[in-house]
Parts: structure tokens; sequence; C-alpha cells
């Protein structure tokens, strides 16, 4: 996100550029924030902005990639028709494939779209698709080749820069999408890739126009000065606005969770927009910046329509009405996550992704035969997937095949030695398995490995395994621990009440319990617990109250329906007077 900021100090530091393009400056921040913003709060994974974001920043990239070969091609006078046309398709051609020809990448692809509406494509369809675009990229490669060795030898050579460009660029797109397992590691890679060469041009573009145009002042002129502590603080402001999507993924907020993942989305849409117009390299101004002869004036005149009308049209189709179609889509078109996720995994039979994802929606459903079958398929495929090593331990628990389990939470230790979550789960295997001693051990060594703001759920886990062991002062450390972590957490209360309640502790018991019923008020047993309590400290009335309460919740819970027999008795309201 931090290579957003350049573009923005461009777009509002430098007083032509803005005036030019004023209106678009001010309505396309205050447009894309809102629109961001709320579909964050929708839906924060699969709200249909995501897929606008993953389609622009594709189509950015590869426009970055060709611009950058004109750019090096300029420099050495070659602007030949053809050229510039197989530079587009060679860029064209492999930044799709290296989508579409990726096994995990056209996974999440897929499921995007059709978690929008979109109909299910067959297996058929795909196939051609993939092997279409596969012919096409090879064919472009050999034709942009021919290209250029005959250009060389007939001595008005393309530059070799752009050649190593394109080599690098495409190779590493490519690695990134099909060699990475982590699929986020992946677009982070080429992110630093891209920034590096982003950062540098739009360093050396900027410090030109303040050189030799008198008109730039303010905080661009001083910050795109020849300074080497200046170069620092650009990097350092570059650092800082990235931090902005750091500290986005570590809050723990939601509400303001969601709020900063709308805004980094904003940024991102409006650096691939802005980028768009600004850095037009056939344009005389911005070559001249670039140390560039020739180029076309600033400003185009003529055409069919006015110029705001064709740029709303462009809106209007790159971005509006896929917005809107896909909104409808997923609101009122979108099958079942079941059916989505088998149609992708039947899409892309050789994807582990895509039958992982099919088998953990299978097992969500309690359909675990079938959950089973898809987990072996991705192993088969992908035997290092870790979580498919997870999820068919916690499969195979649930049939209580529990030394069966055992196996495939050994694999994914060894996969992952350093997963908190991984180790709670074989920690929970091992308590149940009757080996208390190593699953007291694995959940020390989850704690140790796990991030303290996401281990309430951890410490409250561990909380209980040592409360049944009797240890109760341990367990009461633990409860609190994941309260200081997630005040939120309806458990940690519940079983921190009941063991300050074992301790005598009543008056704090009272407290928890009653925090426990209001963040999970249809839990019965919560409200027969209080009623207890409550029964027990002689306020027989407001224990009456729970056990009711937790009866209507759940009519079959005996303990609470003798409890309540019992406080009725005792309450004088509830006693037979003899008649008069």
């Amino acid at each position: 996100m931090g290579h957003h900021l350049p573009g923005m100090i461009r777009a509002y530091g430098d007083r032509a550029l803005f005036e030019r393009f004023r209106w678009r400056f001010i309505i396309a921040p205050i447009f894309l924030l809102a629109i961001c913003v709320g579909f964050y709060f929708w839906d924060i994974k699969t709200n249909p902005v995501v897929m606008i974001v993953f389609i622009w920043g594709i189509w950015h990239g590869m426009m970055q990639t060709y611009g950058f070969g004109r750019i090096y091609d300029a420099k050495i006078g070659s602007f030949a028709a053809p050229t510039r046309r197989l530079d587009f398709a060679m860029c064209g051609v492999w930044f799709a494939a290296g989508v579409i020809l990726s096994p995990a990448r056209m996974t999440d692809t897929l499921e995007g779209f059709y978690g929008c509406g979109l109909p299910f494509i067959t297996p058929g369809g795909i196939h051609a698709l993939q092997q279409t675009l596969l012919f096409a990229a090879v064919a472009v490669s050999i034709l942009w080749l021919a290209n250029y060795v005959r250009m060389w030898v007939a001595g008005t050579r393309q530059n070799p820069v752009k050649l190593a460009l394109f080599v690098t660029s495409v190779a590493f797109w490519w690695y990134c999408n099909n060699g990475v397992a982590n699929i986020l590691a992946g677009i982070a890679l080429f992110e630093v890739f891209h920034d590096v060469q982003y950062l540098s041009l739009v360093w050396i573009y900027n410090r030109n126009r303040v050189e030799k145009d008198s008109s730039i002042g303010g905080f661009m002129r001083f910050i795109f000065r020849r300074s080497g502590s200046l170069i620092g603080l650009y990097v350092g402001l570059v650092f800082a606005y990235g931090s902005i999507g750091y500290l986005n993924s570590t809050i723990g907020m939601e509400t303001l969770t969601r709020l900063l993942t709308g805004l980094v989305a904003a940024s991102g849409l409006l650096h691939f927009y802005y980028d768009g117009f600004i850095w037009k390299v056939r344009e005389k101004s911005t070559r001249q910046s670039l140390g560039l002869a020739g180029g076309t004036a600033d400003l185009n005149l003529g055409g069919f329509l006015p110029g705001w009308a064709l740029h709303a049209s462009k809106w209007a189709v790159a971005f509006v009405i896929p917005l809107a179609a896909m909104s409808f889509g997923k609101v009122y078109l979108a099958a079942p996550p079941a059916d989505r996720t088998g149609h992708v995994a039947a899409d892309l039979p050789a994807s582990a992704r895509a039958h992982y994802n099919y088998g953990a929606v299978l097992q969500q459903l309690g359909r675990l035969d079938e959950a089973e079958k898809e987990y072996q398929t991705a192993l088969r495929i992908d035997p290092s997937y870790m979580k498919v090593h997870v999820n068919m331990a916690s499969l195979l628990m649930s049939k209580s095949k529990l030394d069966e389990a055992k196996k495939y939470y050994d694999r994914a230790i060894q996969l992952d030695p350093n997963s908190g979550e991984v180790r709670s789960g074989y920690a929970y295997l091992l308590e149940r398995l009757g080996r208390p001693d190593e699953a007291r051990a694995e959940y020390e060594n989850a704690i140790r490995f796990t991030p303290k703001k996401s281990a309430a759920r951890l410490f409250y886990t561990y909380g209980a395994f040592l409360d049944k062991r009797g240890e109760l002062d341990a367990a009461i450390a633990q409860y609190q621990r994941a309260l200081e972590v997630d005040p939120n957490l309806a458990d940690a209360h519940s079983e921190l009440a009941t063991a300050l309640l074992t301790k005598g502790d009543s008056q704090k018991a009272e407290a928890h319990y009653l925090e426990a019923a209001r963040l999970d008020p249809k839990r019965a047993d919560i409200h027969s617990n209080l009623g207890t309590l409550l029964l027990n400290e002689g306020k027989t009335s407001q224990a009456i109250i729970q056990y009711e309460e937790a009866l209507r919740i759940d009519p079959t819970l005996t303990e609470a329906a003798e409890n309540l027999r019992v406080a009725k008795q005792n309450d004088n309201r509830f006693q037979s007077r003899p008649p008069k």
C-alpha cells in the first residue's frame, strides 16, 4: 500500500496537474471511499469490491510493465507501431495466463465470481479457456521474439533493457502465482517487485518536474529535491503510509478493522485509477520529465462525446455496472457455499486448494465422508498442504478415530512446527487420548507460538483443561488471561464464574455469570448455573427467573426443572394456603 503515496503526492501537489483534473481528484476519493467502506461493513471478505480490486490490480500490474517497456524503447528512439502492439499483447496474455493457469489463484477467482452470482462454468469451458490462453501466450511470444530479432538485424533494435524487464516481470509474476504455496505471500512478493520499479520511476519523474517547473511549490518541491536525506524521508513516508495496511491486519476492533479495510481498498483503487491518466507516456509533459523527446499535446480535443461523458462511460463499464451486477448476484443469485465450492473443485480438478475448500464446507455441514474424500484428493495433489492435514485430523476426531487423527496432526506439526493453532488442536487430541502430560506441554507450546491478541480462545481451552485436572487456581488464571484479550468471550466468563463459585467467591462469580448471560443469552446452562448461585444466596425470586429462562431455551434441561421446583417450594408466592 505504501507505494500509493507518491502518486497521491503528485496528484495533489502538482498544481498544473490538479487544475487539469480537478474534479477527478475531488470526486473520485469521496466516491470510492464511501463505496469501499460501505461494502466492507456489509461483508469484509467476499463483497464485490474485492473482485473489482483484484481485476483492476492485474490490469494495473500489466499496464505498468507495458509502460516501463515503452519508456525504455523511447529512450533509444524505438517507436514502431507493430512493436508497441506486440508489447501490449505480450504483457496482456502473460499476466492473464499467470492467473488463469494457476490452480490456486483460479480457485480464489472462481469462488469470488460464483459468490457474486456468476453462472457456473463447465469444467470443459474452463479447460478450453486455459488451453486457448496457453496457445495464445506461446504464439504471441514467438511473434514478439521474431519481431525483436527482425528489428535487431535491420539495425532499428529495441532496448535490451526492455527485454530483460519483460522476462523478469513475467517470470516473477508466474512464480508468485504458481510457485509460491501461500497465495498471500505470492501477492506480497510481487508487490515488493512492483514497488521497487514504481518508487524509483516516480522519484526520478517528480525530481525532474520540480527542477524544470517553477510553478511547483509546497511539499512536493520540498520532498523531491536532490538530497540523500530527502530520499530517506521519501522512503520513510512510503513506509508510514503502508503501515495503515499493517495496522489493519493487526488491530482487534472489528468496526475499526472494517473501516481501515475499506480505506485500504479505496487507496488501491485510487492508485490504479490515477496511474491510468497522470503518467501517460505519449503526452509531451510526461516525456519531458522522463527525459524523452516528442509526444502529443496534453489535452485531447474533439471526439464523438464530450470528455466528461467519455470518462463517465469508462467508469460505468469498468466499475459501476460490474459492481451493481455482482452486488445483485451476491444477494439474489449466488448458490449455497457447498454448490459453489463443489463446482470450483469440478472446474479445477488439479487444484488442491479447490478440493480443500470444498471439503471444509462439507465438513461444516456434517457430510464427513464426502469431506474426507475431498481432503484425500487434495493430499494426493499436494501432500504438504498443512491445512488439509489439520482438517483431516479434526474430521477423524469427530469420528472418534483418534489414533488416525494423531498421524495427521504429527504431519501438520512437521510442516509447520511454529503454528499455535495446530499445537492447540494437537493438545486437545492428546487430552482425549488420555495423555495429559503431553497435552499440557502442547498447550504451553501453543501459547508460546500464538500472538497474545489471538490467544483468547486458547487461554480459555487451556484453562478448561487445567480445571478438569483439579488445578483450580491455574485454571482461573487462564480464564482471566482469556478475558484480558477478549472481554466478550462468554465461555470464559461462564467457566470463570463456576471456578470462582467453587472457590467460594460468589460475588465475583455472580458478576461473571451475569456478563456471560448478557453476551450469550441463548445459553441455557449459563442461566441454570446463575439460578443455582442465586438460590444458594437466598435470592429465590431471581433464581426462579433464571431457571424459567433456562427451560424456555432448553425444556429438556432436567437439572433446571428440578431446581425450579425446589425454588418455588421455598418461595411464599408459590406455597399453597389453606382455605379460610
